[in-house]
């Protein structure tokens, strides 16, 4: 379920449609690697684009939007290897970052990069290969990450969208209301996007709104500051969930409902998505679970009423099925079959019987005359 823009936490379930998204709650969040990148580039076909002296590309998915300007800040997940080289680095977690696409202002390493992510298009997906005069140099680096010297780079990037000009300056150069007013903003167009069923933009939306507020923003804020940005940092995540349970992407959605509950374990509105995409799913059992903790917290609610009643409908329609199943593997009971007659014997304890019956008639009658 999701809800609209309101003041209350914890509203009813029931009393939402089900198709509207979530403006506020409260979790922390930790990006996850997406699990359609391989721990090595993939092995593409597209004819390769030369970008630069040093730089190229090829795509592996198209991309849907815009390309970004020259003063565009723009948010991407990424991958790196050294290519050729046996000491082989990879960046351990697929970074979902901002970089000022300005050359000069953003690190020195990352020039080779801005070449590559420039040239993309929002929701495209590319490997660039980038040399070593625009990666990490001649020394390379021995800190994190460890890169050899000279070692030519490879990035698998994924463009997720980014911002113009419109922000006024560069996400590092804004204040703590900045950065929040700016991811609100992703956020409310991310909600305008899910209402008209464009899922795969308004998850773009919501991944850019995220990316404003970084653990390592995070990590500076306090008191109402850090409820301020939660405010708006984990409805983006409830609401991404919604999407991909849409986009029957389950374990990514019960995903993103594990980052709230990761801070508000009692979330009713993340036990309730969680739980409709484990039944949905075919996790039943952890299912049941989240919806009979959610009662705890919202014993009125309509809605986790009625998904319990699916699932003891659904429990009850496969013991059924099961039933059946068992019985046409084991068949009917046997019934007990009757065993032969011989009618020889029959006759002979017949007579036997007979001459018993003549016997003690006869003691009898002369029992009486004596």
């Amino acid at each position: 379920m999701e809800e609209l823009q309101g003041s209350q936490t914890q509203s009813s379930l029931g009393q939402e449609d089900e198709n509207e998204v979530i403006t506020e709650s409260s979790a922390f969040v930790k990006g996850e690697p997406a699990p359609e990148f391989s721990s090595n580039p993939p092995k593409v076909d597209s004819e390769v684009e030369v970008l630069h002296e040093k730089v190229t590309k090829q795509i592996i998915k198209e991309g849907h939007g815009q390309k970004p300007s020259k003063y565009s800040t723009c948010f991407f997940h990424y991958r790196a290897w050294a290519e050729k080289s046996e000491h082989k680095f990879e960046d351990t977690w697929l970074e979902q970052r901002p970089i000022e696409m300005v050359l000069g202002k953003e690190k020195k390493e990352m020039t080779g990069l801005s070449v590559g992510v420039a040239s993309m298009k929002a929701g495209e997906r590319a490997l660039v290969r980038v040399g070593w005069e625009l990666g990490y140099g001649e020394e390379g680096s021995f800190s994190f990450p460890n890169v050899p010297p000279k070692a030519d780079l490879v990035y698998e990037v994924e463009l997720i969208g980014f911002d113009e000009t419109k922000e006024g300056k560069a996400r590092s150069d804004m204040t703590v209301e900045e950065r929040i007013g700016a991811a609100d903003r992703r956020k409310m167009d991310g909600n305008a996007l899910y209402q008209e069923e464009k899922l795969e933009e308004a998850m773009q939306q919501y991944e850019m709104a995220i990316a404003y507020m970084g653990d390592d923003f995070m990590f500076q804020l306090f008191g109402k500051y850090r409820d301020m940005a939660l405010a708006v940092k984990n409805p983006c995540h409830l609401n991404m969930a919604a999407c991909l349970i849409k986009l029957n992407r389950y374990e990514e959605a019960i995903g993103q409902c594990n980052t709230v509950l990761g801070e508000d374990e009692n979330n009713v509105k993340a036990l309730f998505r969680r739980g409709k995409a484990r039944a949905t799913f075919g996790q039943t059992d952890a299912a049941r679970e989240d919806f009979l903790k959610a009662t705890k917290y919202a014993p009125q609610d309509k809605a986790i009423a009625k998904e319990l009643r699916l699932l003891a409908e659904h429990d009850k329609a496969v013991y059924q099925k099961q039933k059946e199943i068992y019985k046409g593997i084991f068949g009917p009971r046997p019934q007990p079959v009757p065993k032969p007659r011989n009618w020889l014997i029959l006759i002979w304890q017949w007579l036997l019987s007979v001459f018993y019956g003549l016997v003690t008639l006869f003691k009898r009658e002369r029992h009486k005359s004596d």
